[in-house]
């Protein structure tokens, strides 16, 4: 949830200021992009992966801000719960090896903090929701303990009106349950893929990853339990959208897939969150305006599934990154790589198209698409390109796979990288099993050993490092 806040007592006089601030920082991103002052730079790729940190009895263990300390890495952070952690990898230009060098450092990082887990008598754990989580885990005592997660939490609370948040998730089960706070929101950890854009092309990939979103989610769909009920493929997608709700506010939600496209500047996202969007973290900063400190602060605060963001390289120059944060954590390294290969690619396809227009589907449709994926994973029916209905898996195998292809090697991604890479999203879907539909499959088989059973189990498979079309049940 971002970078920590300073002071945790705000006044009216600071909610003006920085109100004024952002409309000035607006109006100057408004300018440069106008302008062409923002340097377009190479495509280059990134990631953030939220994870678990689990105790011997296979719960959470709130023991994060322990582990953090010992570690001493600046690539690993804080999250919201003391159980959780986030796992940062260096940015790279998309060409050569990149895939497998973001790889490599990933499984570095992540088996440094497993083994000084250990120590702690832990392990890491990375699914888009543990399994064995309850109701009690997530409790404010877990909170993190940083000025930002509890003003969040405070200012969140007072723009629905300190109303009680009512979960209510329909899936193969139903949950309905009521909470106080956003502590629900730390069940859910994603694998979130961040693409460095030219200004140019930044509306136009904004709008092709909500357009890859269904396929996307279908594809990683990794949560199917919670507190015990199986619920969707995905999970985490209406629980996060649930945890933070307006309510009866009348208010615009501050986790959702959007009201619809950009229609000609990314510039768009940027002005809606002056207009619509409550400040909820009025921090003043001691920056010149051109670090836009206040709008990147702000829009840091409200979490579209696809997210634009200001960000800048280490000589101090701006540049536009496109947050896809559909995807969940795991099952493992191999496959979220995948993951983001299938994105980087396809998007670089699709940008190629001769007619622009006909890239895109209406936003309704494809707003339709993502929540059915999120339910049935591979086997939603989705509307497509071409206007052919098709499961999620036969859109994904017949027309993404190949644009991904073609949009990598258009990056000048080394072949055996995309046959490494596409090849276990091939393989994934051969199976027809994603890591939800691998949780289900083994609870079948063994209904008697219940969520610590299966939790194990996973965990054994992950540690094995082989990607999810290799494990066994």
């Amino acid at each position: 949830m971002g970078q920590e806040i300073g002071t945790p007592d705000f006044t009216p006089d600071d909610l003006a200021e920085f109100r004024h601030r952002l409309e000035r920082e607006t109006r100057l991103l408004a300018s440069w992009l106008a302008t062409g002052a923002l340097p377009a730079g190479p495509k280059v790729g990134g990631f953030e992966l939220e994870a678990w940190l689990v105790g011997p009895d296979l719960r959470p263990l709130p023991r994060a801000p322990d582990l953090l300390a010992r570690l001493a890495d600046p690539l690993v952070v804080p999250e919201l719960a003391t159980f959780n952690l986030e796992f940062n990898g260096t940015p790279r230009i998309l060409a050569g090896q990149a895939l497998s060098t973001m790889a490599a450092e990933l499984d570095r990082t992540w088996g440094h903090a497993q083994t000084v887990a250990g120590g702690l008598g832990a392990r890491l754990a990375m699914v888009g929701i543990l399994p064995t989580v309850r109701p009690e885990d997530l409790i404010l005592d877990h909170m993190t303990p940083r000025n930002r997660y509890r003003i969040l939490n405070a200012q969140l609370g007072a723009l629905r009106g300190h109303q009680p948040l009512r979960l209510d998730i329909q899936g193969r089960d139903r949950l309905v349950l009521t909470r106080e706070d956003v502590m629900a929101e730390s069940a859910t950890t994603s694998f979130q893929i961040h693409l460095r854009v030219p200004p140019q092309e930044a509306a136009r990939v904004y709008n092709l990853s909500k357009l890859l979103s269904a396929p996307l989610v279908a594809v990683g769909a990794n949560s199917p339990y919670l507190f015990g009920r199986d619920l969707w493929r995905e999970t985490r997608i209406p629980l996060f959208e649930q945890t933070c709700a307006m309510g009866e506010s009348g208010l615009r939600e501050r986790v959702s897939f959007g009201l619809g496209y950009v229609q000609a500047s990314i510039l768009e996202c940027f002005a809606a969150n002056l207009a619509a969007y409550p400040v909820i973290l009025p921090e003043l900063h001691d920056e010149p305006p051109e670090r836009l400190a206040h709008l990147r602060l702000h829009n840091g605060t409200i979490w579209r599934w696809n997210r634009p963001l200001i960000g800048f390289d280490p000589d101090g120059a701006p540049h536009l990154r496109i947050e896809q944060r559909v995807v969940p954590a795991g099952p493992t390294v191999p496959d979220l790589i995948a993951t983001a290969a299938l994105y980087y690619g396809a998007i670089q396809d699709l940008l190629g198209e001769a007619d622009p227009s006909g890239a895109l589907i209406p936003f309704a449709v494809a707003q339709s698409n993502f929540y059915a994926a999120a339910r049935l994973g591979l086997e939603a029916e989705l509307s497509w390109l071409d206007g052919r209905r098709a499961t999620a898996g036969t859109i994904l195998a017949q027309d993404l796979l190949p644009r991904a292809r073609r949009g990598l090697r258009n990056l000048g991604i080394d072949d055996d990288e995309i046959d490494t890479w596409l090849g276990i999203i091939a393989a994934r879907l051969r199976s027809g099993r994603t890591g939800a539909d691998w949780q289900r499959a083994w609870m079948r088989r063994h209904p008697d050993q219940g969520m610590a059973g299966l939790l194990h189990a996973y965990l054994d498979q992950q540690q094995s490092g082989r990607p999810l079309h290799e494990w066994s049940l």
